[in-house]
């Protein structure tokens, strides 16, 4: 296929994660190649359900699959429990079995929780992630992370299950709504910060858009040798929380009205100037990242207090015991993991949102 990326991913199971425009009207043949003719369980949201589900099911049906379609509502609050229920008793009526395959067609919250009950039906059945946003094409499809929102929190039940393949449609971001692809250049813009300050540059120049395959396979291809090193974020995945304590914060505080991309972002912006005022960074970075922050259209702090987002912080994964991990920009390319006491989280969030 032209202009297609392929990116192997060394897991138990391994996997392929595949880049290419016209991917989702051939991912029946693709999936073909894995996979014998299977019953295959298509989830979606109701924003992506019109737009892309008729493609899918045609080539999964034209391959050999048996073919059911599963739509919930869209957005992050109605990733809970309710709706995995809906998904695990759909999964039950039509009597799927382990040689069986589900398919999460869409962004972050389907991918996660697709992925989540695949991970527990049967205690276990493959699955397959079918990226339809630049959030999910540069992070949430790969690394198996799975996982729905309780009350007390965001992503606080899951389970980790690696996806069978990665299927990215590249012709799908035309269609994203210009707040939602700014969503995922924010998590893209996160990578640069981790690992690579010439792909941070393609955000400061505004060169995402004009070369998308590139900028996607980069990401991933950073984040697939991250999982493979540490598959159960037990030491250097950990990294890959830059932004995520006060950004998951922020989404918290807003119920949700916050969209993921965006809350980090401005996660993002927090952590690199506390780090700057507390003198953890080796060079300056916070006014670096927020203007490319601010290029890319995405915020650069909160309106919510630190008190208020520091009491939301408190239920992050990240926290063991009475302290927490951060993630912190040493310099654009380079980060470290900084455990600091539970107590001093909310004079960090001060000294990012003050500085």
């Amino acid at each position: 296929m032209p202009d297609s990326k392929s990116i192997q991913v060394n897991t138990t199971p391994a996997y392929s994660v595949t880049i290419a425009p016209g991917l989702l009207a051939a991912c029946g043949s693709h999936l073909r190649a894995l996979m014998p003719p299977c019953h295959m369980a298509v989830v979606a949201d109701s924003t992506v359900a019109p737009l892309y589900l008729d493609t899918v099911q045609k080539s999964l049906s034209g391959a050999g699959f048996t073919v059911s379609t599963c739509v919930f509502p869209a957005g992050e609050e109605h990733k809970n429990f309710s709706t995995l229920s809906m998904i695990l008793e759909f999964l039950a009526e039509r009597r799927l079995t382990r040689t069986d395959c589900v398919a999460a067609l869409g962004g972050g919250v389907t991918g996660d929780m697709a992925g989540f009950a695949a991970a527990v039906y049967l205690r276990g059945i493959r699955y397959v992630q079918l990226p339809t946003t630049l959030l999910a094409a540069v992070d949430s499809s790969v690394g198996g992370k799975t996982a729905i929102d309780l009350r007390g929190g965001k992503n606080l039940a899951g389970a980790f299950l690696q996806p069978a393949a990665v299927l990215c449609d590249t012709d799908c971001l035309a269609t994203l709504p210009r707040e939602v692809f700014a969503g995922g250049a924010a998590e893209a813009i996160k990578t640069g910060v981790l690992c690579d300050e010439s792909l941070f540059s393609l955000f400061e120049d505004g060169t995402l858009a004009a070369e998308p395959s590139e900028v996607i396979a980069r990401c991933v291809a950073y984040k697939a040798g991250v999982v493979e090193r540490d598959e159960r974020e037990q030491g250097e995945r950990r990294l890959l929380n830059l932004g995520h304590t006060v950004g998951h914060a922020i989404e918290a505080c807003s119920g949700y009205a916050i969209p993921h991309g965006h809350a980090v972002a401005a996660g993002l912006a927090v952590i690199a100037r506390a780090g700057e005022t507390l003198g953890w960074t080796e060079e300056p970075v916070a006014a670096r990242v927020a203007a490319c922050l601010r290029q890319n259209g995405l915020p650069t702090g909160s309106d919510f207090s630190p008190e208020a987002l520091a009491e939301a912080a408190y239920a992050d994964k990240k926290r063991s015991g009475g302290d927490i991990t951060l993630v912190v920009p040493k310099r654009i390319g380079l980060c470290q993991l900084k455990k600091i006491p539970v107590r001093e989280l909310l004079s960090v969030i001060q000294a990012g949102l003050e500085g």
